[in-house]
This record gives C-alpha cells, sequence and structure tokens, in this order.
C-alpha cells in the first residue's frame, strides 16, 4: 500500500511517497482503509522536529483520518468489517491504511461524508474539551476566540455558539474575519488592522470577556488576556504564531483570572470513555448539520506537500483533507 514517510526531520517537499506493507490488526484493533485524511497545523511540525512529540523513523504525518473497517483483531466486538468510522492516532495516518486501536474509532452515521468526517476530530474534539471541560463555558458567557478562520477557530466559533455563548472571532484579515462572521460568529475583529486589546474591551464591555479560547500564542497572548473580565479564563491551546509568550502573572492576581491549559490528546488517552462520550456529541451536531466541519480543499496523498505548505503559509479557512 501507498504511505508519505518522514525519513528525516526536514521541509514537505523531503517527504516521499513509498510502498509499504498493509497492517493487520492485533488484538484490541481495528484495520481500516482510509478514505480521507486531514492535516493540521501541528503536521508542519512533527515534520520539521519542531513538535513536543518526535516519533522514532519512518513515519507517517497526520492523525485523523476516515474509512471502512476492514477486519478487527480478537477481543473486538464493538466494531465489524465494513463499519464506517473515524478515528484518531498521533501521527501515522497518511497512507492508505492503519491499525489502531479500537477506543480511538466512532461509528458514523450513513449522512456524513468521509471528507467532512476526516477533519472532526482533532479540532472539534479539541474544542469541546476546551471549551467544556476545561473553561466551564457557561450559556450567555462571551467567547473570544483566536485564529477564528482556521480550522480549530472554526471549531471555536461553532461550538460556542452551540454552548450559548455570544462569540467574537478574531482573525488576521477581512476575508477571514468575513469568513467567521458568516459561520455565525456575533462580532469580529480584525487584529491585524486594530489593536486586539482595545477591540475585545470595547467588544467586551463593563465584564469583559469570560473565556478566550487562543490557538496562535505570540505577541497577542498578553493583549488577550489584558481584555478578560474578572475571573476570566484564557484558554492556551497552541502557538500557531510560532512563539510561546510569558505573561505577567500580574494581570491573573488582579483579575482573579485562570490560566488554563488544553491538551486534549493526552486527556484523549487518560479518558477514552469520556473522549468516546465527546464524539459521539460532536458527529451527531456535524450529521445535524449544526457543525459545518468546512473543508477549504481536498488533495490526493501523493500532494501533501502542496497541502502542508498551504498551511504552514495560512491560506487556509477551516481543514486541508487528502484523499488516497
Amino acid at each position: 500500500m501507498k504511505a508519505v514517510l518522514c525519513t528525516h526531520f526536514g521541509t514537505p517537499d523531503e517527504l516521499t511517497l513509498a510502498d509499504i506493507p498493509p497492517p493487520a490488526a492485533a488484538a484490541g484493533e481495528a484495520a481500516v482503509r482510509i478514505k480521507a485524511v486531514a492535516l493540521n497545523f501541528f503536521d508542519t511540525l512533527i515534520i520539521a522536529g519542531k513538535y513536543q512529540h518526535k516519533p522514532p523513523f519512518p513515519f507517517s504525518p497526520a492523525s485523523e483520518f476516515a474509512g471502512v473497517v476492514e477486519s478487527v483483531g480478537t477481543g473486538v466486538t464493538e466494531f465489524q468489517a465494513g463499519d464506517r468510522v473515524m478515528g484518531y492516532m498521533g501521527w501515522g495516518a497518511a497512507r492508505e491504511a492503519v491499525a489502531v486501536p479500537t477506543e480511538r474509532l466512532v461509528k458514523l452515521p450513513g449522512n456524513l461524508d468521509f471528507i467532512r468526517a476526516a477533519g472532526l476530530t482533532v479540532t472539534y474534539g479539541t474544542t469541546l474539551y476546551a471549551l467544556r471541560q476545561r473553561a466551564g463555558l457557561k450559556k450567555g458567557e462571551t467567547l473570544a476566540v483566536l485564529g477564528a478562520s482556521g480550522g480549530t477557530g472554526l471549531a471555536a466559533v461553532e461550538i460556542g455558539k452551540i454552548l450559548g455563548a455570544r462569540v467574537i472571532a478574531c482573525a488576521s484579515s477581512e476575508d477571514k474575519r468575513a469568513f467567521a462572521e458568516d459561520h455565525g460568529a456575533d462580532a469580529t475583529v480584525n487584529y491585524a488592522s486594530e489593536d486586539l486589546r482595545d477591540a475585545l474591551k470595547r467588544l467586551g464591555g463593563v465584564h469583559g470577556i469570560n473565556v478566550i479560547y487562543d490557538p496562535i500564542g505570540g505577541p497577542y497572548a498578553e493583549r488577550a488576556v489584558r481584555a478578560l473580565g474578572w475571573e476570566g479564563r484564557y484558554l492556551v491551546v497552541g502557538f500557531a504564531a510560532g512563539e510561546i509568550p510569558r505573561l505577567p502573572l500580574n494581570l491573573v492576581l488582579l483579575k482573579s483570572c485562570d490560566i488554563r491549559g488544553v491538551l486534549w490528546g493526552a486527556w484523549a488517552l487518560r479518558e477514552p470513555q469520556a473522549q468516546q462520550a465527546l464524539m459521539t456529541d460532536i458527529v451527531a451536531w456535524c450529521a445535524e448539520g449544526k457543525l459545518s466541519a468546512h473543508v477549504h480543499a481536498v488533495y490526493p496523498l501523493a500532494e501533501i506537500a502542496v497541502a502542508l505548505k498551504a498551511i504552514a503559509d495560512r491560506k487556509v479557512m477551516g481543514k486541508i483533507v487528502l484523499r488516497p
């Protein structure tokens, strides 16, 4: 079968397409024929050796996929050959088939296509965990989302609305700001043309912002924290800007606010049943049309380098999907 392989840390152009043996399902696993693979920003980091996890070589990038179960290992009763599924692994999905523990799979309803389903797990899983478990977002609270047009940011806009929040989408251009507005944002900020702190202070009003969802980091983090209201919650989701920010702790003291980390992948491994329940909600919402699971573009597996460079250049709104 075909697989994209990273044989050394480098650029997307240094990835290779190779023939490798197909996987066999071990005990507690299912072998899945992949129909679609979704990419994320961290895939640009993992192949460069800049991610917190450094897999042994050779490995395939991409962590989320959708496909059809081909076989199951011993002890598996909840899945069978022919089941349509979506799933998640730390890396290794950019290939034609994978074998994964069944606790990382979720069955798909017939009205949810593979292309949209492939991109649900990481962005929407991270976001629902962040807003429900970590932030305790309440109906009527104000949520500000940084990087609101990217895959994770868009998920935060849409899930924030489902949970009953007033959502302020923050993005770096007018077309991205309009994109977030089209997907349900109540208000928007272009932080390339307006100071983020001032804009959020104005839109937050006398009570300020209750929750900030930040997958960007860099210079925007402190400005966002300064806009938090009393007992606000700042969610550390990622550092797409490339810089890990340093925050003055006096801001945390003066606002009696919280800085809360969001490491969804580690939580999902520790709490697999809770993760499956969370994904059941997400799949249902998507099937009902409440989540867009917007796909920016679909590329053949062999064009993964083009796809990763589009993500790195911040040209993507929503998700990029590969089709083996």
